[in-house]
């Protein structure tokens, strides 16, 4: 079930199921859903349901109880997918779009916006996955959940690795954060400040700085037993995340050796440069890589 606040992303991420091979239903009534989910000897598809406030009989508390049927019985693997995003950004998303706002009919947009994210919260709070398309353009909201709820076996536990740079802020999704800003810097030498880390004369210059080894290691180190321990946990998706100023040289270089790193021990693992203009990465080189 694919939720969330209007202008969040909702129709995309459902179109990307759909996509994948899923069934996709948008704002099905809810007095018919439990028609949909049960007639003929139940679901036989793999199934992507939108919800949101549009739908008819809407029902915070309608959905929660449905969900957790769901999730009692043994044959159905049930997932509440909830898209967020700032305030600002969906303000002006629906600004650039000229679409109402839902809920500000006759209310100003601003109100309209909290008066759902309100509404929605105690969705939010029991939501399985959360994703915030603040700054998720369509191709990396597909990507992710496609990294999700793609439809082949992926084995163990799937690992996103991204490089960013600290001063556009943190990744709202990582959890594990390292800071490669102690590394000597391309940025500063002319000859190298054009280019990303994924480049070879980059690499060898960050590479070359003496703590360099230490650094990796110490990654490396951390990261190898906290794998088996977070899968048995359950943790199905694990983003680690390594950042430098501008998210163009040392953290897009270390991602990139790390990601080799982990394919090195069957781990899969895609790779997000989140701060790097895709034209400036080699061609056939895009934002997201599979293994």
């Amino acid at each position: 079930m694919v939720t969330g606040l209007s202008g969040a992303g909702k129709t995309t991420a459902l179109k990307a199921l759909e996509d994948m091979g899923w069934e996709a239903v948008d704002n099905l009534p809810l007095a018919l859903l439990d028609g949909l989910l049960h007639a003929g000897g139940g679901i036989r598809r793999p199934l992507a349901l939108g919800i949101d406030v549009r739908t008819r009989d809407f029902d915070v508390d309608a959905i929660k109880r449905v969900m957790a049927a769901l999730r009692d019985e043994d044959h159905v693997d049930a997932n509440l997918v909830f898209l967020d995003s700032d305030t600002e950004v969906l303000m002006r998303r629906f600004t650039e779009t000229r679409r109402r706002h839902p809920l500000a009919v006759d209310l100003p947009l601003l109100d309209g916006i909290q008066l759902e994210r309100q509404m929605l919260k105690p969705l939010r709070d029991v939501a399985d996955v959360v994703m915030d398309t603040t700054r998720r353009p369509p191709r990396e909201l597909r990507a992710d959940l496609e990294t999700k709820f793609a439809l082949a076996a992926s084995p163990g536990m799937t690992v996103c690795v991204t490089s960013f740079g600290f001063r556009d802020g943190l990744p709202r999704d990582a959890d594990l954060v390292f800071d490669a800003r102690f590394l000597r810097n391309p940025h500063y030498v002319p000859d190298l400040k054009p280019f990303t880390g994924v480049d070879a004369r980059v690499a060898a210059y960050v590479e070359a700085d003496p703590d360099w080894p230490g650094f990796f290691d110490g990654i490396t180190r951390l990261v190898a037993p906290l794998l088996p321990r977070y899968e048995a946990e359950g943790k199905s998706y694990l983003t680690i995340a390594v950042g430098c100023t501008g998210g163009k040289h040392r953290s897009v270089f270390t991602v990139e050796r790390l990601a080799r790193w982990l394919r090195d021990r069957d781990v899969p693992v895609t790779v997000r440069h989140r701060d790097v203009d895709p034209q400036a990465l080699p061609p056939g080189r895009d934002m997201r890589e599979s293994p």
